[in-house]
């Protein structure tokens, strides 16, 4: 028996959101006080380290349990299945339902909950929860997932990343642009086909790190003091991910027993493309290598960070050909890790 990923759907904003929209935000520091240069440095500093030219946002008057809704649908729709026979549905977000213009985060229901009502499932023995991990929850749910096949408990489930990360952002954080809307999904099952999930590593990094990225007040201080915004150590994160992310990848490449020079793709969180840039250089490093060409496919040039969705509809664009020069084919090993709020870091080997 094998796992694999047999559906996968993805939800992508229709509203464009260019760095230009942020020409007329009066960006601040951490105490309030106007940065010191123009709007026009600030974006295209921004656009040099992280590659993000433009973001998606989602319409006003859809949430998170929609966009997800959307995404499952496809990833259903995909693998040819009837959902009832959904043994799982996982549902990997950070913040919930954020009404558009509101301040207060919705869960209750669960999101998962949500999603399954919608999808109108009648089977109660199909069990629907939520999973806070950071960036990396959709890669923790397939683990999950994974899990609950291997030991009999499941045959299919049903692995969902979402997330409306534009209505927990302040406005006067240039950290702000960095962080978009999507939703990404896959249908993960017990198979007799060749390949599916062949290793996984999953680590929390608690004692130093878990308040790297983290919930405050805006840095305007006009604002009202109990309104939390998502707020990140950037530099403290990149050291970070560059020290932990590649040996945790090189861990579970050699779990999986497949040589790196089997590796097709390497589907990383999109974070920040210099950051993961650096993250690939150094992990190839550790085999005294460097990165073959286009090994690492990147969609937040367009789409930009939306955290557990990033991977997900990564690989949905991917498997359906909407990438420009890359590919994924049968028998190709692929290699999909993250790193997010925790911190936390996972991995697993993957083959086509």
């Amino acid at each position: 028996m094998n796992i694999k990923i047999t559906g996968s759907g993805s939800y992508i904003p229709n509203r464009i959101v260019p760095n230009i929209d942020f020409a007329s935000h009066l960006f601040l520091d951490e105490e309030g006080v106007q940065l010191p240069y123009s709007n026009e440095v600030v974006t295209e500093k921004f656009k040099q380290i992280t590659g993000i030219e433009e973001r998606r946002y989602a319409d006003e008057d859809l949430l998170t349990s929609d966009i997800a809704y959307f995404a499952a649908q496809k990833a259903i729709e995909d693998s040819g299945i009837d959902p009832e026979t959904l043994d799982y549905i996982i549902l990997a977000h950070n913040f919930g339902n954020v009404k558009h213009g509101a301040i207060q985060t919705d869960l209750v229901p669960s999101i998962a909950s949500r999603v399954k009502h919608s999808l109108r499932i009648k089977n109660p023995n199909c069990v629907a929860y939520d999973i806070l991990f950071g960036c990396p929850g959709w890669i923790e749910g397939v683990t999950q997932a994974m899990a609950f096949i291997k030991s009999g408990m499941a045959k299919r489930c049903l692995v969902i990343g979402a997330e409306t990360l534009s209505r927990v952002v302040d406005p006067h954080d240039r950290d702000s642009m960095i962080y978009s809307d999507g939703a990404g999904a896959t249908v993960i099952e017990a198979t007799e086909e060749e390949g599916g999930i062949l290793a996984q590593a999953s680590a929390s990094f608690t004692y130093d790190e878990a308040y790297f990225l983290f919930f405050g007040n805006s840095y305007n201080k006009d604002h009202d003091p109990d309104v939390r915004y998502i707020k990140m150590h950037g530099r403290k994160i990149y050291e970070f991910a560059l020290s932990n992310v590649p040996k945790a990848m090189k861990e579970c490449l050699e779990k999986s027993g497949i040589d790196i020079n089997e590796v097709k793709k390497v589907l990383i969180h999109q974070a920040n493309e210099k950051m993961d840039e650096a993250i690939i250089q150094r992990f190839y490093k550790l085999y005294k290598q460097t990165p073959p060409e286009g090994i690492m496919p990147m969609s937040i040039h367009k789409l930009g960070n939306s955290s557990v969705a990033t991977i997900p509809t990564l690989y949905d664009l991917l498997k359906k050909g909407l990438l420009n020069d890359q590919a994924l084919n049968k028998g190709d090993v692929v290699i999909f890790a993250s790193v997010g709020a925790g911190m936390n870091i996972n991995a697993f080997i993957y083959k086509m």
